[in-house]
């Protein structure tokens, strides 16, 4: 851990967050905030806490389980979504609690809140209360279909992918649709979200005023399909799906070798004749079928075919040094294990260790990190993370909102907190 007081400063250093957020889109967004600098309180239910706390695997003194063995064990997943956050409980159902969410909100910049539409003006913890406390509350509603959808509309990252119709876009023409390995939807919304909030933060600079900001995964998710313009391809007779290559562009995409896979782009003239050479063909070149930009992309199947027929005989490594030499962008198709260890994104820590805080030895465990950098600023997370539901609630309740003693242990026997 970088010392704070030899290093510069984070960017959000100063600014206070209420995360009511569970799961993994919403602690995602305060996560990218927490690692900006902001001061994260998790409000965790005391009688569950947040859903991931149950995600298997877990770590601990056994290491790395399926199931959990002890009481101390910790779900990876919260190991890595709680970072740089304090947590404390409050029961959001209990009489009361609507006022101490209110003395939260008197003493920060932000909340942010991923409850399904509707439910946090039910609870009493939406933005009008949060305004009502204090008018320049930045306040963010992140959830599948919008605040103003009909109440209740769950979603999780595989329903949003259903129906923004990811799916469709990868894999073969007559395969079944492709749900994609990283839970994209609940990744990609949150980073809407914090560009939402800075902006609002600057909005906030010269008005005074705070608002509402309402961001929706399925919205977040099918803007990102429709940078591809389906309804022409369609037009154009191209198919949108060609599995691991995109014939609009060929030759883009993925090729089987002997050993694995080879990722190659050869979209422009001096790239396409590269590659020729590469393949040990430069006749191609003067080929019809081949011999500009338009021809290859209407003739892409006989092209794809060429070149997986070249690569198939190479290791993976002979293909990319091959094509290196001649200028093309090539890389070997990694698995995930490989890739977080990659030097480049370790030395910038796009990726970082995590561990278990009372078995720090016990997994080598990476993670995903701020892979943003500033020239004036730093990165990063506080040692705190909230192992225990309510593990900080002296210092928030006490220290922040100034409740004395009696009062908590009166609002804990009330089962607020």
């Amino acid at each position: 851990m970088t010392n704070p007081e030899l290093s510069p400063p984070r960017p959000l250093e100063g600014l206070r967050v209420i995360d009511l957020t569970r799961a993994l889109a919403g602690p995602y967004a305060t996560l990218l905030l927490a690692g900006l600098g902001a001061e994260v309180i998790k409000v965790e239910d005391p009688r569950g806490g947040d859903l991931a706390r149950e995600n298997s695997p877990y770590v601990g003194r056994d290491g790395v389980t399926v199931e959990r063995a002890h009481a101390d064990d910790v779900s990876i997943s919260h190991l890595s979504r709680a970072r740089g956050k304090q947590g404390v409980s409050l029961n959001l159902k209990a009489p009361g609690a609507q006022q101490l969410f209110q003395d939260l909100c008197r003493n920060a910049d932000i909340v942010v809140e991923n409850f399904t539409a509707g439910t946090a003006d039910r609870l009493g913890v939406g933005y009008a209360a949060a305004r009502e406390a204090n008018p320049a509350i930045v306040y963010c509603s992140l959830s599948g279909f919008g605040a103003d959808a009909p109440e209740g509309g769950k979603a999780m990252d595989v329903i949003i992918q259903a129906l923004s119709g990811a799916m469709y876009t990868s894999g073969d023409p007559d395969a079944p649709p492709v749900r994609m390995g990283i839970p994209i939807a609940d990744m990609l919304a949150p980073v809407f979200a914090v560009i939402g909030i800075l902006a609002a933060l600057e909005q906030r600079h010269r008005t005074g005023q705070g608002q509402h900001i309402d961001v929706s995964m399925l919205g977040a998710l099918t803007s990102f399909v429709a940078i591809e313009n389906w309804a022409a391809l369609a037009a154009a007779g191209m198919p949108a799906r060609t599995g691991l290559t995109v014939q609009r562009l060929s030759p883009f995409g993925v090729f089987e070798c002997a050993d694995g896979y080879v990722a190659l782009v050869a979209v422009h003239e001096k790239l396409a004749r590269g590659l020729f050479q590469a393949m040990g063909a430069p006749e191609m070149s003067d080929d019809p079928r081949f011999a500009s930009r338009d021809a290859r992309v209407a003739n892409a199947v006989a092209l794809e075919a060429k070149i997986a027929a070249w690569s198939r005989t190479l290791p993976t490594a002979e293909a990319v040094r091959l094509l290196e030499a001649q200028g093309v962008p090539a890389a070997p198709v990694r698995h995930p294990e490989e890739a977080l260890t990659d030097p480049r994104v370790m030395a910038r820590v796009e990726t970082m260790a995590i561990a278990h805080p009372r078995y720090p030895h016990q997994a080598d465990l990476r993670t995903s990190g701020i892979p943003i950098r500033f020239s004036e600023a730093r990165t990063g997370f506080d040692e705190t993370l909230p192992i225990a539901i309510g593990e900080h609630n002296r210092q928030i309740y006490g220290d922040l909102l100034g409740y004395d003693a009696a009062r908590l242990e009166q609002l804990a026997k009330q089962g607020v907190i």
